[in-house]
């Protein structure tokens, strides 16, 4: 079965999911920020099978999350390295990690703790507004529609419901 792509929609989520395109690929970047770097090194920690953890280096490195840089010549090896775009989905796993430290850790608390170097404090992460620092909560925040959007979406009759709900209008 062909999977639906979402690489095109007018939507950051949809295309990251589109990018990410399985629950194995956030885990190879999560063991990518644990410091592994070699692909032996990642099959053995995620117990991936060797033809899949293939293709989501590959795709990664495609995507630029990813960087190959060989170490050794005879034969070629590679260690698979962060690029900028792969270090700054960071606070998405640092985001994924929280809730599920909230919702679905068991009664000893969350398996991994993160600790801030800068601090020295065990902290988590909150996702805050870059303007004024407080917190951005379903609630007191709301989705608009932004210069990417398609012109020939944004009056289609779905989306100007969509966003007029958002604004609190009514159509």
């Amino acid at each position: 079965m062909k999977r639906t792509s979402f690489a095109q929609w007018p939507c950051s989520i949809a295309r990251t999911m589109d990018l990410l395109g399985d629950w194995w690929t956030p885990l190879v970047l999560r063991e990518a920020f644990y410091g592994i770097r070699r692909f032996d090194e990642f099959q053995q920690e995620l117990g991936i099978a060797r033809n899949t953890l293939a293709d989501r280096l590959r795709r990664l490195v495609g995507e630029g999350l990813l960087e190959k840089r060989a170490y050794q010549a005879d034969p070629v090896r590679y260690d698979y390295v962060l690029t900028e775009k792969g270090a700054d989905f960071y606070g998405v796993l640092a985001a994924m990690s929280r809730w599920g430290d909230r919702w679905l850790a068991e009664e000893a608390g969350p398996p991994i703790t993160l600790h801030h170097d800068t601090c020295g404090q065990d902290t988590h992460a909150e996702v805050v507004c870059a303007h004024c620092s407080g917190p951005l909560t379903a609630e007191n925040t709301r989705a608009r529609l932004g210069s990417g959007y398609p012109p020939k979406l944004a009056n289609r009759p779905d989306v100007v419901r969509r966003f007029a709900a958002q604004e609190g209008l009514t159509t």
